[in-house]
């Protein structure tokens, strides 16, 4: 092999899983929210697939360029607490609410290219960020779980995979889980492929208009969700990793797809976390070095959902929802287990640790900010106090 290879050349079977089961499981998890937030704005059927067309192109384009530029797997999602938050908005017009987009992913730009997220980033210490990400995580492993009151034998049949897999053939017990999981949903008739609509997407354009309550109302709070709730717990993720991806470059270029996508229906782009670990882990690839192969593979994904539109979005939601729930906790199951070793490896920092583990795992909700954010105050406050004691 020459330095010259190209990263075609350097693909795996484990990668392309990898990214499946990313844009999979970050599909599946959330489109449902993002369809109520079009709705909520009065979007046509047009504009609400014109919403897939641009979310799908703005996710696939940057995990893709942002991957295969740093080497790293670098991993963009919509923001989902952004979409709850519109989805709960009464009676704002659409044009306003595109305008208010991009204000807010102007804003991204901004806190990007002054580097002021990332400084902030470089305070928040190792065992914290660890913390962050296994609290993150959890919650899809105690999904995983709780599937097994509704679908027994299809979880069961997963779960055997995953052991045996990781036993025998562990560079390829995800895609193995998955194969096992399809062949017992088919078994038991419950994929659904006679609904997929094979249509192609049309982008519908919006023109901005811009009000002072939409700037107050959706605007900033759409901005400081995304940031602390999806951004921040996304840079934890990939340090925890061992990853040091450019943090304000990455920042920057999903705002900048903001502003180039919000017309027509891609209101916020962020920094993955959840999916990215799926990426970032050994089932993904044996060679840290070469797991960014995986987000570029989930970039491409993201890029043929955004341009089939209803006939991914039919695809993907012919899976049952034990599946996805199933595939998603066994996938994340060692990242899980790596951020709890490593916040906890340092006695000092383990109070600290725990207390951001526990409060991000608790889906706490305050001043309409998610639980990853304050499960950083949490851990934060803890070592400032810890601090002051010692000296």
């Amino acid at each position: 092999m020459t330095a010259h290879k190209t990263w075609l050349s350097e693909l795996s079977i484990s990668a392309v899983v990898a990214g499946f089961v990313a844009v999979l499981v970050g599909f599946t998890s959330s489109v449902a929210i993002v369809f109520q937030a079009a709705q909520a704005l009065g979007a046509t059927p047009a504009q609400s697939s014109s919403w897939m067309w641009a979310l799908g192109l703005g996710m696939g384009v940057t995990s893709l360029g942002l991957s295969l530029w740093s080497r790293q797997p670098v991993l963009t999602a919509w923001s989902t607490p952004g979409a709850a938050l519109i989805a709960a908005t009464a009676g704002l017009p659409m044009a306003q609410a595109i305008g208010a987009f991009l204000v807010s992913s102007a804003l991204i730009v901004l806190f990007g290219i002054t580097g002021w997220f990332e400084r902030l980033m470089d305070r928040i210490p190792l065992a914290v960020a660890s913390a962050l990400l296994a609290g993150v995580l959890a919650r899809f492993g105690l999904d995983a779980v709780l599937t097994l009151g509704t679908a027994p034998l299809l979880v069961l049949a997963m779960a055997l995979a995953y052991l045996l897999g990781k036993r025998w053939w562990p560079r390829y017990a995800v895609p193995g889980v998955l194969a096992v999981g399809v062949v017992v949903a088919a078994l038991q008739g419950r994929l659904h492929l006679g609904a997929v609509d094979w249509a192609w997407a049309q982008p519908v354009w919006t023109t901005p208009a811009f009000s002072l309550a939409a700037l107050i109302g959706v605007a900033l709070p759409l901005f400081l969700v995304t940031m602390a709730s999806q951004n921040l717990p996304g840079v934890a993720a990939q340090r925890a990793s061992g990853y040091q991806t450019p943090v304000s470059r990455s920042i920057t270029v999903t705002g900048l797809a903001g502003l180039v996508l919000a017309p027509f229906g891609g209101y916020a782009f962020n920094l993955a976390a959840i999916t990215a670990a799926i990426c970032m882990g050994r089932e993904a690839h044996e060679d840290p070095q070469r797991r960014y192969l995986a987000a570029a593979c989930a970039g491409l994904f993201y890029i043929a959902l955004g341009l089939a539109g209803g006939a991914v979005v039919g695809l993907l939601a012919a899976f049952p929802r034990e599946l996805v729930a199933a595939i998603a906790g066994l996938a994340l199951l060692g990242t899980i287990a790596g951020g709890l070793s490593s916040a906890l490896a340092e006695a000092k920092h383990r109070d600290a640790a725990m207390l951001t583990f526990l409060v991000t795992l608790s889906g706490l909700t305050l001043l309409g900010i998610g639980s990853a954010f304050w499960g950083v105050v949490a851990g934060t406050v803890a070592l400032l106090v810890q601090h002051l004691r010692s000296r």
